[in-house]
């Protein structure tokens, strides 16, 4: 099994700047895919950026341009830089673990809240 533990997210004003951690521990080896997911008031849970073991990234319309996903193998981290934020992106912040299995592992979340 694998553990997700985020932090970093926060109140900030539209156009400001934040970075969520992810730290994972466990079953390490065998995640092949991680991502950051956000689920705001009334909405379903989407996707927000993903990146593989290899380093392919992938990223919503909405995001691109503004958030950076980054992957730290070696100290078994996954970040999301996020700039330029809109009070859209207000949402409770996931990170997630896909293994070989497609075996998918949660963490708690994190609250990001942009203020217009």
């Amino acid at each position: 099994q694998v553990q997700l533990v985020e932090s970093g997210g926060g109140l900030v004003q539209a156009g400001g700047s934040l970075r969520l951690s992810c730290a994972a521990s466990g079953s390490i080896g065998r995640i092949y895919r991680m991502g950051w997911y956000r689920q705001a008031p009334g909405k379903q849970r989407e996707l927000v950026a993903a990146i593989t073991r290899g380093g392919s990234t992938s990223y919503a319309g909405s995001v691109k341009g503004r958030f950076t996903i980054s992957r730290d193998n070696a100290k078994n981290t996954l970040s999301l830089q996020m700039n330029s934020l809109k009070p859209e992106d207000t949402a409770v912040y996931y990170c997630n673990a896909q293994d070989y299995d497609n075996t998918n592992a949660w963490g708690q979340g994190t609250q990001v809240t942009v203020s217009s």
